[in-house]
């Protein structure tokens, strides 16, 4: 793992610096956020740094660069192909940099949507994504997403759905198919 964390750190000097910036805070959030999970420090830091691997390629591009990996893309990831950044990223990830670790490559995939099979790694990524102190004015209810958190990644993705899955709504906008299956799973979950 020590190598893939080194390729991985080499690989972030190629992309934008404000990228990279938020990629390192994405890393802070998931290190503080693995201790009280039990998430082993090594695989969130891992994680953390390869999540946006693929986030400055144009939509056009991750169009292209899906066909040609067999990324499968939804009628939303057509509408909105930025979305194809997280599954783009982690296939790049298995083929160039060996990626055999499943929870990482899962958590890398889906770190934009969600998914109803994601690990706590997985989740732990997604929310740590969310939870970069920059993007504290797109989601005003940050800090209390934060100490969710803390406490439970499942009520804390929950809870991001599904304020989210509403002011998509409330704009007429899609909601990606992964996000409500995610929310779904775990509200069926939460009710056994």
């Amino acid at each position: 793992m020590a190598e893939l964390l080194q390729r991985m750190q080499d690989r972030l000097h190629s992309l934008p610096d404000g990228l990279q910036a938020h990629i390192y805070r994405v890393r802070d959030v998931a290190l503080e956020l693995a201790s009280p999970h039990d998430i082993d420090a090594g695989r969130a830091e891992l994680g953390a740094l390869a999540h946006d691997v693929c986030r400055a390629v144009p939509g056009d591009e991750l169009l292209k660069m899906s066909a040609d990996l067999g990324v499968t893309v939804t009628d939303v990831d057509r509408d909105f192909p930025l979305l194809l950044h997280g599954p783009v990223g982690a296939e790049l990830l298995r083929k160039e940099e060996d990626l055999t670790d499943h929870g990482l490559y899962e958590a890398v995939r889906w770190h934009s949507t969600a998914h109803a099979s994601l690990d706590p790694l997985g989740k732990l990524i997604f929310l740590a994504d969310k939870l970069d102190p920059q993007k504290a004015a797109v989601y005003s209810y940050q800090a209390r997403l934060h100490d969710m958190a803390l406490e439970s990644l499942d009520l804390a993705l929950l809870e991001f759905l599904s304020r989210e899955m509403v002011a998509r709504m409330e704009k007429g906008e899609t909601i990606h198919p992964a996000s409500v299956d995610a929310r779904n799973s775990l509200i069926l979950r939460s009710e056994s």
